[in-house]
């Protein structure tokens, strides 16, 4: 029985892929079960020789569930074949590596988790806004804007009392509903924020303003999924085209 790989992909730009994760797939890959989130510049780093089997997941459109997931890196782990299962981000944060690698223990499978770059942390910095910074925040957190089955949503007011900077994950879809529940928790209407789309990639785009009017901002330039959502004073210290991939990036500032 073989070893699976639980990779992170990283935000995006294959160029910030780790070196261990890019040798894993060059090198020894022969079954690749790949997030929706892995860019085709990813993907095309897979030796040639390995099948690489799509099993996206995506918030509001039809997806693999994530039973059949595991059954599959049971079954390929089985056959002896080096599993990878390819994950954007990081396979720890919100991207239900712990779940994965629960389900192979169960099935006595070994596995090894090779850590990416979250998004949550690099796709504020490609657009320049530190998740922390001294003059500004102690801290951050990091929150998925979707519940999941059986997964209660998050405590809003709490955390417009936390004094730090909100990363709010998968939270597009749902803008409206938690800037309501971040203001009536008590965060300023005026708060800066800033929402970043396809972060790190040449599609790359944002827009900051309050949060008051993200929403309405967000709307009118038609940003997509995916995307990061920042809520904090650090949101402000965005800047034009910052640590863009391709310098014909258009980013909409306030």
């Amino acid at each position: 029985m073989s070893k699976v790989y639980l990779i992170g992909a990283g935000p995006g730009a294959a160029d910030l892929l780790t070196l261990r994760a890019a040798r894993l797939l060059a090198e020894k890959a022969e079954i690749v079960l790949a997030d929706d989130l892995v860019s085709d510049e990813i993907l095309a780093m897979v030796r040639p020789e390995a099948r690489v089997l799509k099993v996206g997941k995506r918030g509001g459109r039809a997806s693999t569930p994530q039973g059949f997931i595991h059954r599959l890196m049971v079954r390929y782990a089985r056959r002896s074949g080096c599993v990878v299962r390819l994950k954007g981000g990081d396979p720890y944060v919100f991207g239900r590596g712990g779940e994965e690698v629960e389900a192979l223990a169960l099935a006595g499978v070994e596995t090894e988790v090779v850590p990416g770059l979250t998004a949550g942390i690099s796709v504020p910095a490609a657009v320049g806004i530190p998740v922390t910074h001294r003059a500004y925040t102690q801290g951050v957190t990091l929150v998925t804007g979707t519940s999941g089955d059986g997964c209660t949503e998050p405590n809003w007011p709490a955390l417009a009392r936390s004094g730090t900077t909100l990363v709010i994950y998968m939270g597009l879809s749902r803008l409206l509903n938690i800037v309501a529940r971040l203001i009536a928790g008590g965060l300023p209407p005026d708060t800066p924020a800033a929402a970043i789309a396809s972060g790190t990639l040449p599609a790359q785009r944002h827009v900051k303003g309050t949060l008051a009017d993200l929403p309405a901002r967000v709307c009118a330039e038609g940003l997509t999924s995916p995307a990061i959502i920042v809520v904090g004073e650090v949101a402000a210290l965005a800047v034009e085209a910052a640590g863009s991939q391709d310098p014909s990036i258009r980013t909409l500032a306030a």
